[in-house]
């Protein structure tokens, strides 16, 4: 677990900013994915507010409409959990699923940090966008995945080739985007086995 962040007395707002102190160490978990330009890997934060602008900008493309206020604090929301279980790359299944129950208290622990209200709130989004089931989660979810194909394609494969990665555990890990979202993917699917023609995936 995390070490301890000490309170300081805020009156009826201690507990939040508690829980904001807490998130600041989301900014200590790094990623596979490096910045454009291959500077340094980015950090869970920088991914989360990405994503959440990510949301943003393209939720107007997205057919299947969506709540693009709930997507962008969800995007927000989703990786708090690796303050204390760390980050496990999308194509580590074995990793990810051996994870999956200290996410989970992570997630507790967390969220347990806020008045009962926002508690409330902050775990029914992080739940939803886990379970991945609302037209708000898949959405999320999908752009959570694509995000980091789109900064390879960008960054020459960087991550990719740094983890051995092949275009079949690409394309498995994105059936659901390919079906939900075939606009997008049309465009992914083409870069890909591009990346793969230049050694950027295997």
């Amino acid at each position: 677990m995390s070490e301890q962040v000490n309170s300081v007395d805020f009156g009826p707002m201690t507990q939040v900013m508690d829980f904001l102190m807490e998130l600041d160490k989301l900014k200590r978990v790094e990623r596979r994915t490096r910045l454009i330009g291959n500077s340094r890997h980015e950090n869970s934060a920088e991914h989360s507010w990405h994503l959440a602008v990510a949301a943003m900008s393209l939720a107007p493309f997205f057919e299947g409409g969506t709540d693009v206020q709930r997507v962008v604090q969800m995007a927000l929301l989703h990786d708090v959990v690796e303050i204390d279980a760390g980050d496990v790359m999308v194509y580590d299944l074995a990793a990810r699923e051996a994870i999956s129950h200290q996410e989970v208290a992570a997630a507790d622990r967390l969220f347990g940090l806020l008045p009962a209200a926002l508690q409330q709130r902050f775990r029914a989004l992080w739940d939803e966008y886990e379970a991945g089931e609302s037209v708000d989660a898949r959405f999320a979810n999908m752009l959570d995945r694509a995000l980091p194909i789109i900064q390879n394609l960008h960054n020459q494969g960087q991550s990719w080739k740094e983890n051995g990665i092949r275009l079949e555990q690409v394309l498995a890990r994105n059936v659901a985007l390919a079906d939900q979202w075939p606009a997008l993917w049309n465009h992914l699917e083409g870069h890909l086995i591009e990346a793969q023609r230049k050694g950027w995936l295997q």
